[in-house]
């Protein structure tokens, strides 16, 4: 049986933390050790002080590192966490997805064969998840497993790259081999992670029976920062993306998203829709011209801001 960790980036944790802590200690196969990335330990201790249940009292496999604001990197501050641990296997979660079953990280690991670099989990819809956003977790997340190569570029274009972090597990010895997560990044280290794997002759798992929910409703600012960092992400590293086709799949899903509106008669959902989506595009199409752009612009335009220091 392969042993596993999981690691988690946190900042500004609230007590749901401790909520997906108890979830994956529960798991049917329990990780060895839960380690917390988190970021600004002020933020840890005021968590701790104001809630009665501590999981470091509770559980004896956990680990908590916190690093500054200024030293977080999506990259580096993951390959911090994986130094830590020295398991077969490694699960990266965010703080806010959390396990739809007790199976999660038994599926994940189940899918990791010798060939196979990471395994992604699906994502379900939180309760309160607006229909946009709920349509495209049918989109990105359907309901068939999916292995991906590089020899499915040229029929799926990015998406073979796709995989995510808020719930992936990876082997170390590929993971070794590869020499982890890109150091500095301002975004998207796990698609950049699958690229540069997938280029090595592995290829990435989508798991759909391992589950975890998780979903965000964002404003057209917000998707407009991420977007723009996803742009950036995708010009700093030409040797995984340069050449490959990209804004076809979103084109896609816009159009798709806008005849499900219409199929459930919520027609009047699509203005606002179409704009949310222009705020999406401009963002990206100013993230892959950033070097045209004045420091102080990109810095405005990001939402990761210490990137630019």
């Amino acid at each position: 049986m392969s042993t596993v960790d999981v690691i988690i980036p946190t900042y500004k944790p609230d007590c749901s933390l401790f909520s997906l802590i108890d979830d994956l200690e529960k798991q049917s196969l329990r990780p060895e050790k839960i380690i917390i990335m988190n970021t600004e330990k002020k933020y840890w201790d005021e968590l701790v002080e104001n809630n009665h249940e501590n999981p470091l009292e509770k559980y004896d496999n956990i680990i908590v590192k916190h690093v500054t604001k200024q030293e977080f990197d999506h990259g580096e501050t993951r390959n911090q966490g994986v130094a830590l641990s020295d398991t077969d296997f490694f699960l990266m979660m965010t703080q806010d997805a959390f396990p739809k079953d007790r199976m999660l990280i038994a599926n994940l690991a189940k899918a990791l064969d010798r060939d196979v670099a990471a395994a992604y989990a699906r994502q379900y819809p939180k309760s309160d998840c607006n229909l946009a956003e709920r349509y495209s977790r049918k989109f990105n997340y359907p309901n068939e497993t999916m292995k991906k190569s590089q020899a499915d570029v040229e029929r799926l274009g990015i998406k073979t790259y796709f995989c995510s972090n808020v719930c992936a597990m990876y082997r170390r010895d590929v993971y070794n081999v590869i020499g982890g997560f890109t150091h500095k990044t301002i975004f998207n280290e796990d698609m950049v992670y699958a690229g540069n794997a997938c280029q090595r002759g592995y290829s990435i798992m989508y798991v759909p029976e391992a589950g975890v929910i998780h979903s965000h409703n964002y404003s057209c600012m917000q998707q407009f920062h991420r977007n723009f960092d996803l742009g950036v992400s995708q010009t700093d590293h030409p040797e995984i993306f340069g050449g490959i086709k990209s804004e076809s799949e979103g084109k896609k899903m816009v159009k798709q998203t806008i005849s499900h509106f219409r199929h459930i008669g919520k027609s009047y959902k699509i203005p606002h829709y179409v704009v949310m989506c222009g705020f999406r595009l401009m963002g990206y199409k100013l993230g892959r011209n950033y070097k045209k752009l004045p420091k102080g612009l990109c810095k405005a335009f990001s939402l990761n801001k210490e990137y630019w220091a």
